[in-house]
């Protein structure tokens, strides 16, 4: 077996309050091999961005993983320092975030900000890394790369920038990539080249993509495989048409509901009863027990179960079977 790029097993992070421990991620696991796409799915406040953090070691404190472990490429990575970890980001581990503009330093140019991270983590001079700096935006599709270089953020579209920001995540090679929530602040033919553009650079390059977003849609036309979180645990993971097309899960089953094309001659779209649990106030046994239509005693007192099926698992002790 190949070593995957990504291993997550049984990661917990906690947040210690004056009110007590929060959980928002659980004993989460999945693997993500090389030049595969896994897109993280569920609600705001689910745990998806968390677990990213987790992994690319940008947790805010008090904000600490708690138990279970993060490997790359084979090598745990959950224990680094902070200067180790600094060293591991970037060269190893490429992010993009939401809101481009966060991501940019609007005091430098474009040209500059890929530059000093090509110098930082590659052994090259000033203008090898320019050169790669440009190579870098002509592979994301910046037109006229050489002459837009020197340009600021201001001066970049929001598509445009995110193009940059992709770059940016790009130009030390890394061998994983996070994405959260990069098509949300975008319209949607900029959406498709973004999403078509991740999908190039993953079949190219052979680089894994950690896809974080609540747009189902995105996650039908990038992801491999994809894993549904709900209130900090995982719900669901396995291979994209199976998941989606027939969701094992009851939580999976409401999202794909609720979409147009599944309350297709309805009024109103179907809709999931009620709202995820605060962390500080989850149910005991199955978090989404008291929304669910399947619920029975056990879902009330034990919270991990575990159904596989085929390539993929189901958290859940009365599984859907209908498609």
């Amino acid at each position: 077996m190949n070593t995957p790029v990504l291993s997550v097993d049984a990661l917990s992070v906690e947040i210690p309050t004056r009110h007590g421990l929060l959980k928002p991620v659980d004993q989460v696991s999945w693997d993500i091999a090389k030049g595969e796409i896994l897109g993280v799915v569920g609600e705001s406040g689910a745990g998806k961005s968390m677990t990213g953090n987790a992994v690319i070691g940008l947790l805010d404190r008090p904000a600490r993983i708690s138990g279970g472990q993060v490997r790359l490429n084979g090598t745990r990575i959950d224990n680094l320092t902070p200067a180790q970890m600094r060293k591991v980001r970037g060269k190893q581990i490429g992010m993009v975030f939401q809101d481009p503009l966060t991501s940019l330093n609007p005091l430098l140019t474009i040209g500059d900000q890929l530059s000093e991270t090509i110098e930082t983590h590659l052994a090259v001079g000033r203008t090898e890394a320019r050169k790669r700096a440009i190579a870098a935006l002509d592979e994301v599709g910046i037109p006229a790369a050489k002459d837009r270089i020197d340009s600021y953020p201001f001066e970049f579209s929001g598509g445009m920038r995110q193009r940059v920001v992709i770059a940016l995540a790009l130009c030390a090679e890394p061998s994983l990539i996070i994405a959260d929530e990069p098509t949300t602040a975008l319209d949607v033919s900029v959406q498709a080249q973004v999403i078509a553009l991740l999908k190039r650079i993953c079949r190219e390059r052979g680089a894994a993509v950690m896809l974080i977003t609540h747009d189902m849609g995105v996650i039908a036309e990038t992801a491999d495989r994809v894993a549904v979180m709900y209130a900090g645990r995982l719900a669901e993971i396995g291979p994209v048409a199976q998941v989606l097309g027939a969701p094992r899960h009851p939580y999976t089953h409401g999202l794909m509901g609720a979409t147009p094309l599944a309350s297709k001659g309805r009024k109103r779209l179907a809709q999931i009863p009620g709202a995820m649990p605060r962390l500080g106030a989850l149910p005991n046994g199955c978090a989404f027990h008291p929304r669910c239509p399947k619920a029975q005693d056990k879902c009330k007192s034990d919270p991990r179960p575990t159904v596989q099926d085929g390539a993929g698992r189901a958290a859940c002790w009365f599984p859907m079977e209908d498609a």
